[in-house]
Formats: structure tokens, C-alpha cells, sequence
């Protein structure tokens, strides 16, 4: 992999990523993330096609027609949706997906009216005020104990009727991103966009190299992870597929932020072991940092497309990310490792 020089699209990565954390794209709401990923794969001269539920590919034509690979990331990420009105004009919310709400607690956010307005506004629990609630410090920081104050005048119902907001309309809070100096990546959704960014990077290197992979490649980023049917409709094309998601950290797991991680098993059940095992190979092979893992709370695009009948092969690897559906973090050696292990296994040449 001499010819694959990573590090010198690092600031492609970075680009890449910004752009992408920067719409908000909460399950079912994508289409701006979409647009955006969309709008890049053409920058790179390539072809795209939508699904009808909004699921985008991107056609990467390979030396060797006679098959076609699989790559895929989610876009969709977690947010909030208004679930009812207080008579006093609070926004009672339920989680899209499952974000971890205590984390959410102060975290400011905007709501997108069906008209197309959007206000701003802050997450706060129910008792916000230490000075004047007796429990603001222990009161639960889940759904039925938390909502939004919208920052509008507002002190009935009938006030957040008049300025458009409802039922169902969408609320998404900051991705907070930041780069540090010291090579650190933290933001809210970094899964899974940290690994689609991952995917445009590689297909960039590919270009910028004048390489080709082996195979025809659909890179299809999808739009309902989060809520469990993103990978149900990926085309019937497809030998195998590797979905690119973000790896696991914590307790029993070996993978650190400045790895990339290799999926053995997850809720849903084992990898096809010899995809997992020619990963394995590639990356040690190709001196890439690298963990296997078996994830204990965690199922991915695969499980779903294997229940919707696709007869691939699948496998999963992806950064070691930190506090997942929380404070997200990864480092720029785990994006590093996994857009090269994405190379590896495309036979790049």
C-alpha cells in the first residue's frame, strides 16, 4: 500500500466530516445530510443513485467487472421529535433513537416546523432552576422529566401554535465539534458520520492516486440506522458487503480511539468469519492498527440486510469511538487505520 498515502488526505477527512456533522439528519429527517454526501460524490466525478427511502449510492466502477462490493455508513442520526405542548408552552419531547438524555440536559437545539421555520432552543430537565426546584439536582433526565424551552415568547399553547411548531416536528441539538491539536475528533454523532466521512476520504485517495479498486463498489450511505431498517434495501447486486461503522470502547474491549476495530460479533450474532478473518490478515498484513472486538449492546446495517434476505457476505469495522450516543471522540489514527483497512480490502491498485 505504498501508493496509498492517507495521511496526506487528512485534510480532505477533516473537510469531509465538517461538512457532513454540520446538517442535521436525525432518523427520518436526512435529507440534507444526503444532499451534502451526495453534492461530495460528485466533487469526486462520481455517479449516485437514491433509494426510495432516501438510502444513498455512490458507483465506484472497479478494474474487474464481474462483481460487485459493498461499502455502507449511516448519515441518520439521533435527535428528538415534539411529542406534545404544554398548556403553558413547554416542548415535551421523545428521543429518535436512543441518545443518552441526561447527556442532552442544557444542550441548545433547533426546531424545524413542517413550514420550513426554524427556531432555536435549549434541552433542559423539567426543574432547571437549583435555585427554585427542591429536586432540579435529582430529578430523572429521561423523556417524561425533560423538554425544550423554545426561545420565543411564549406562555400557552395557543403562543407555540401561532408561530408554527407542533406535533412531529423534528428538534436536533448541536454536534459540538471541535479538532484538537493533539489529534482528537469529538463531536455528538461521530457514529456514524466520522465513517462516512471515512468512505468519501478513501474513494478521494483513490482519485488523487490515479487507483481503482479490484471490484465495481456501491457505497451506499443509509437513513434509518439508528431505528433499526437502514440496511434493508441494499441492492441485490452485492457479493459481499463491509458496513463501516464506528467501533466500540469500554469495559471487556480491547480497541482504543487510535485503532480501527474489526467486528467479530455483535447482539445480533456473529460476521461471516472469513470476511473477519481475510480483515484480520489485510490489516496486519498491511501494518494497520487494528483490535477485534465483540460488541455486547450493539447491531448494525448487516443484521438488517440479512434479515431482509440479502445473501452476502458481511462484516463490520470502523474508529474506536468513545461514549457512544454520548460526548462522542475518536482520534485521527483510528480514522487514519480505517480508511486504510477500506483499501486493503478494496485491492486498490
Amino acid at each position: 500500500m505504498e501508493k496509498w498515502n492517507v495521511e496526506s488526505c487528512r485534510q480532505d477527512y477533516l473537510r469531509y466530516v465538517t461538512a457532513l456533522l454540520g446538517k442535521d439528519s436525525p432518523s427520518g429527517f436526512t435529507a440534507a445530510a444526503v444532499d451534502e454526501a451526495a453534492k461530495l460524490a460528485a466533487e469526486l466525478g462520481l455517479e449516485t443513485r437514491r433509494s426510495g427511502k432516501g438510502n444513498l449510492t455512490i458507483l465506484v466502477p472497479g478494474r474487474d467487472h464481474s462483481r460487485t462490493v459493498g461499502l455502507c455508513a449511516h448519515v441518520d442520526t439521533l435527535g428528538l421529535m415534539v411529542r406534545s405542548v404544554t398548556a403553558d408552552g413547554k416542548l415535551l419531547i421523545t428521543p429518535i433513537g436512543g441518545p443518552l438524555l441526561p447527556t442532552l440536559d442544557g444542550e441548545y437545539c433547533r426546531i424545524y416546523t413542517r413550514e420550513g421555520k426554524i427556531y432555536t432552543g435549549t434541552v433542559l430537565s423539567l426543574s432547571p432552576a437549583a435555585h427554585v426546584e427542591d429536586d432540579a439536582r435529582s430529578r430523572p433526565r429521561d423523556a417524561e422529566n425533560m423538554y425544550v424551552r423554545i426561545d420565543e415568547i411564549v406562555r400557552s399553547r395557543a403562543d407555540v401554535e401561532a408561530l408554527g411548531v407542533g406535533v412531529g416536528d423534528y428538534v436536533c441539538y448541536d454536534p459540538k465539534t471541535q479538532f484538537t491539536d493533539s489529534g482528537f475528533l469529538k463531536s455528538r454523532f461521530l457514529d456514524d458520520k466520522a465513517s462516512a466521512a471515512c468512505i468519501l476520504t478513501a474513494l478521494k485517495c483513490m482519485k488523487d492516486k490515479g487507483l481503482a479498486p479490484r471490484y465495481d463498489v456501491e457505497a451506499t450511505f443509509t437513513v434509518y440506522e439508528e431505528v433499526g431498517h437502514g440496511g434493508a434495501t441494499f441492492s441485490e447486486r452485492l457479493s459481499e458487503l463491509l458496513a463501516v461503522d464506528m467501533g466500540c470502547i469500554g469495559a471487556e474491549l480491547s480497541c482504543t480511539e487510535e485503532q480501527v476495530s474489526i467486528c467479530a460479533k455483535d447482539s445480533a450474532g456473529p460476521y461471516d468469519y472469513e470476511l473477519v478473518s481475510r480483515l484480520v490478515k489485510l490489516a496486519r498484513e498491511g501494518g494497520v492498527d487494528y483490535a477485534v472486538d465483540v460488541y455486547p449492546h450493539y447491531s448494525s446495517d448487516v443484521a438488517v440486510a440479512w434479515k431482509a434476505g440479502r445473501d452476502v457476505k458481511a462484516a463490520l469495522i470502523g474508529p474506536g469511538v468513545h461514549a457512544s450516543h454520548g460526548m462522542e471522540r475518536t482520534h485521527w489514527k483510528g480514522i487514519k487505520a480505517t480508511i486504510e483497512l477500506i483499501g486493503l480490502y478494496l485491492e486498490c491498485e
